[in-house]
């Protein structure tokens, strides 16, 4: 027997998260990672060669600002960031770029005849990202406590979702940026849900900016340990929970994982009807993700891209959709989506004096075995003639590896379960309240649990504020702040 009174299931952000909102209620907690190291998606390791310290999954952070349970764990207190001017680029063939600046009126003035039509159609949003974060942070089945940003941002994402996303531009640099940002979401094109995970990052990165931790995405893990230590919690390494008989007795059990890993882990305690709904659950698309050891910052063709946290390679918005759609129906395409982030230009601590590292990742069938390095480092030199000849080392996954890594991203999903507009309404089941299972005291926390995918922390939060609800009475928010 133990005295625990709450045991998680998985180091990610979504786990520490659950962890440090139980323990600064009081509970006694445990964290299980089957890893060597905690992190999860938000991991940083040396991947290539010694020095060179790359993200394993997560590499910038929109909702690090954002997130309404960063906010209140006071993020930007415990990690130092740096915020680029340059939230992403997006270039073209020719040498021409869409650059989309911190400043939206900066933005606009560069995009043509198309900088208006831009500018009207994220104004509001970027106006009210916090409200958009809000909005979006939580189960949508929920009446919003800002209608107006609600509102805002839902006719935008249907303009955008659909045949008619062309109809306000007259240029392609907008279009295939807007479509750029939204290709995050693996999503085929056009599509509502694709297009409003494109509005709100697109919000962030012109109202607080696109933010990258110093010292890699580790730096956010070890806040949040070093604050469940802080409160007598614990995290239990390379230690894998394949069964909830494998857990010491706890009142509260939150898992960090799939809803596939919660059928096997329960087993018969899972409820018939529940167990169904779990099974539908559905996975998306994978990634194959590349990392780069560099002699030398990537030789962008357009100069300003040299200064962009993250870029979006493709081309242009019918590119990319064919790409992306391709990709969703089972398909490898030849000139592939690539995202792209450059961390050492603004953080030195990244890599050898002089010396770069460069994180990619593109969409692949799920499940994929193929290496898809030449095509990455192809679309880069397509942007950037001459990157070839800067690569030192290469560090290349499959989504197959991607899952090895990380049972959570089913075939190389790291969405965790594809977002798209029906799932993330049942995400993973039709509830006000999805967090909270019909398995006495067990909680889900991941990313395919609402509000999705992402590096905030939320769904964790809103496990461990329910299991407090309904385990222990508690309805008041313990105080996160530092």
């Amino acid at each position: 027997m133990t005295d625990l009174d709450a045991v998680v299931v998985g180091s990610g952000p979504n786990g520490l998260a659950a962890a440090v909102t139980l323990a600064r209620a009081g509970l006694s907690v445990r964290v299980y990672e089957r890893d060597v190291l905690p992190g999860g998606g938000a991991a940083t390791r040396d991947l290539t060669l010694p020095g060179f310290r790359h993200d394993v999954c997560s590499a910038v952070h929109p909702m690090a600002f954002e997130s309404r349970f960063f906010r209140e764990f006071g993020l930007t207190r415990r990690v130092s960031f740096v915020t680029p001017e340059i939230s992403f680029g997006h270039p073209l063939d020719g040498g021409r770029a869409a650059v989309a600046y911190r400043d939206l009126a900066r933005t606009a003035q560069e995009l043509g005849r198309d900088g208006i039509p831009y500018r009207r159609l994220m104004s509001p949003l970027a106006r009210r990202a916090g409200g958009v974060a809000d909005f979006t942070g939580s189960t949508l089945i929920r009446v919003p406590g800002d209608l107006r940003t609600a509102a805002a941002f839902g006719i935008r994402s249907l303009e955008q979702g659909t045949i008619d996303w062309n109809t306000r531009f007259r240029e392609d640099l907008a279009p295939a940026m807007l479509t750029g940002v939204a290709a995050h979401s693996i999503l085929p094109h056009p599509s509502v849900a694709a297009a409003g995970a494109g509005l709100a990052l697109g919000a962030y990165a012109h109202a607080r900016g696109w933010p990258i931790p110093v010292g890699g995405s580790q730096a956010i893990v070890d806040a949040l340990v070093e604050d469940l230590g802080a409160h007598g919690g614990e995290v239990i390494t390379d230690v894998e929970i394949r069964s909830l008989d494998e857990l010491p007795p706890a009142a509260v059990t939150v898992l960090d994982v799939t809803p596939t890993a919660v059928v096997q882990m329960a087993g018969d305690r899972v409820p018939d009807r529940y167990r169904r709904a779990l099974e539908r659950f559905r996975y998306g698309a994978g990634v194959a993700k590349v990392d780069f050891a560099l002699s030398d910052p990537v030789p962008w063709r357009d100069s300003r891209l040299r200064r962009a946290g993250t870029l979006h390679l493709g081309g242009t918005r019918g590119e990319i959709a064919d790409a992306e759609n391709l990709v969703n129906r089972g398909g490898t395409p030849e000139r592939p989506y690539v995202l792209v982030s450059q961390p050492s230009v603004f953080d030195d601590s990244r890599a050898p004096v002089g010396r770069h590292v460069l994180w990619a990742y593109t969409h692949v069938p799920a499940g994929s075995s193929e290496d898809r390095r030449e095509a990455v480092v192809t679309q880069i030199e397509r942007f950037a003639p001459g990157f070839r000849d800067t690569i030192l080392a290469v560090s290349s996954r499959t989504a197959a590896d991607v899952e090895r890594h990380n049972p959570n991203y089913v075939g190389g999903d790291i969405a965790a379960g594809t977002p798209s507009l029906y799932q993330l309404v049942r995400r993973p089941v039709l509830r006000a309240d999805p967090w909270r299972t019909p398995i006495p005291g067990v909680y889900l926390a991941s990313a395919s649990v609402a509000p999705g995918p992402g590096v905030h922390g939320l769904a964790g939060w809103w496990a461990a504020l329910s299991a407090l609800r309904h385990e222990f009475g508690t309805r008041s928010r313990p105080d996160l702040s530092p």
